[in-house]
């Protein structure tokens, strides 16, 4: 029997096929994994460092997407299941900051443009309005900010080399 996709589920598909999303993977700064709805996995490409994957995958949590914003979880791209929190991306201060094992349990990162990381911080619509989540750009929003984090100075590869 077959379903009709959510409104939600369509314009997630419509996105994954936009301009923006299709040339950052071009471009190789990540690449579609896997889509299960309300499930998308990418893989968001860092640069090299010693004993460190070149990419890290997030598994996103698209419930009501894009009105309602997405949560990214550290993703085992291998085995298909959250990433052991040893091998989470560190670095002296920023990337520890958002990729938190201790927040929620891991379960997302602690960035404005996270679903579950947003409640309780009300405070961050005007401290980090440029780091919210923005329906109009939907799941680009998050990817750009990945992407970035990896690519600044801050980024030293993972917890456990």
């Amino acid at each position: 029997m077959t379903t009709t996709p959510s409104p939600a589920q369509l314009l997630l598909e419509q996105d994954l096929a936009a301009a923006d999303i299709r040339c950052g993977e071009v471009e190789g700064r990540w690449r579609l994994v896997a889509l299960q709805w309300p499930h998308v996995v990418f893989a968001i490409s860092a640069p090299p460092r010693p004993n460190a994957p070149l990419e890290f995958g997030l598994r996103f949590e698209c419930t009501g997407y894009r009105q309602n914003p997405v949560t990214g979880q550290p993703w085992n791209l291998d085995a298909n299941g959250p990433l052991p929190m040893a091998k989470w991306p560190t670095g002296p201060r920023v990337v520890p900051s958002i990729f938190r094992p201790d927040w929620k349990e891991g379960h997302c990162l602690y960035l404005p443009c996270d679903r579950m990381s947003i409640e309780g911080h009300p405070n961050w619509i005007n401290e980090h309005p440029s780091r919210l989540w923005q329906p109009d750009r939907g799941l680009i929003c998050y990817l750009e900010q990945i992407h970035e984090l990896f690519n600044q100075s801050d980024y030293a590869g993972v917890v456990g080399a």
